[in-house]
């Protein structure tokens, strides 16, 4: 059978700034995700180049494109990717074990100040099926926040949520965007792209 190449992205030019909040909106196959994995060094482009933080990162090998992630990027999926076996507060624990040494009370600490920050002091010790999907969904923010990285990216991060737990988690990211953190975020909904400060449009692999 003959190969077809498909292409998902082309002449995409794009500058976040440190700071922004952005929402990147388009069609299922707009290729909004694809941008998505490559801002997160999750995919690394055929042609042209990434510059995150001010280095050229689209060329880098696999264990140092997995550092960049542990340090600088937490990620918020729409299906919340919690370990279902373990505790909330272990799944905030669990990027600290990939970054540099720590001894288990400082992890602990650091998890339970998180999860008490976002409304979850009662819950730590819970399974994610114990949890609603917002609560769920805050566990998920609190791991992500855990190695302090710049750099936010949610792919459709309320998709599962009833709205008023999606207004909350938009709420949430408002507030960490006011205190420096980059947040890139995928969504598909009107109502929730209007929470970023600026929206970037995607159609066929091309922002608009």
């Amino acid at each position: 059978m003959e190969s077809v190449d498909v292409v998902a992205l082309k002449n995409v030019t794009a500058d976040i700034a440190a700071g922004e909040f952005v929402a990147i909106m388009g069609h299922s196959g707009s290729g909004k995700s694809t941008l998505l994995n490559l801002l997160g060094c999750l995919d690394t482009p055929d042609s042209g180049s990434y510059h995150l933080d001010g280095n050229e990162v689209s060329r880098l090998g696999s264990d140092a494109l997995a550092r960049i992630r542990n340090r600088k990027i937490g990620f918020v999926f729409q299906n919340f990717n919690l370990l279902p076996r373990t505790t909330a507060e272990e799944n905030v624990e669990l990027p600290l074990y990939y970054g540099d040494p720590m001894r288990s009370s400082e992890r602990r600490k650091r998890a339970q100040s998180l999860l008490a920050r976002l409304g979850l002091e009662g819950r730590m010790q819970h399974h994610p099926g114990q949890l609603s999907g917002g609560q769920q969904q805050r566990v998920a923010i609190a791991r992500a926040l855990v190695n302090q990285p710049p750099l936010i990216l949610a792919d459709e991060p309320t998709g599962n949520l009833d709205s008023r737990s999606a207004d909350d988690i938009m709420a949430l990211f408002q507030e960490l965007n006011r205190e420096g953190i980059t947040i890139v975020m995928v969504t598909h909904e009107p109502d929730i792209a209007k929470y970023a400060k600026r929206i970037i449009q995607m159609k066929d692999g091309e922002i608009l």
